[in-house]
């Protein structure tokens, strides 16, 4: 299995495939990181309840879909934190770097 895996990551398509996934040393590649992958999670570890609780009461009230769909997204999206997530961004900004 280690073999495999050695094998797979010396393979120059591997290499050629992790060099246009890994982020570019600019201010879109920091902003795009900070803002999609870190910032979104920060605000939901900290407001998470919050957030859910203002879309509970305003998905409790009859609207219009397309502002269901905002307060159904708003919640998916700042509800509960991930840790995952929030790891995989540290890792996207740390290989930014290097």
């Amino acid at each position: 299995m280690i073999d495999k895996l050695k094998k797979a990551t010396s393979h120059p398509a591997t290499q050629e495939a992790l060099k246009s996934l890994k982020p570019q040393k600019n201010f879109w590649g920091i902003f795009s990181v900070v803002v999609l992958f870190i910032l979104p999670e920060i605000i939901a570890f900290i407001w998470g309840e919050d957030i859910t609780a203002f879309t509970q009461h305003q998905l409790l009230q009859h609207l219009p879909l397309e502002e269901e769909y905002y307060y159904k997204g708003l919640e998916m999206l700042f509800g509960e934190g991930s840790w995952f997530n929030l790891l995989f961004g540290i890792g996207l900004f740390i290989w930014l770097f290097f």
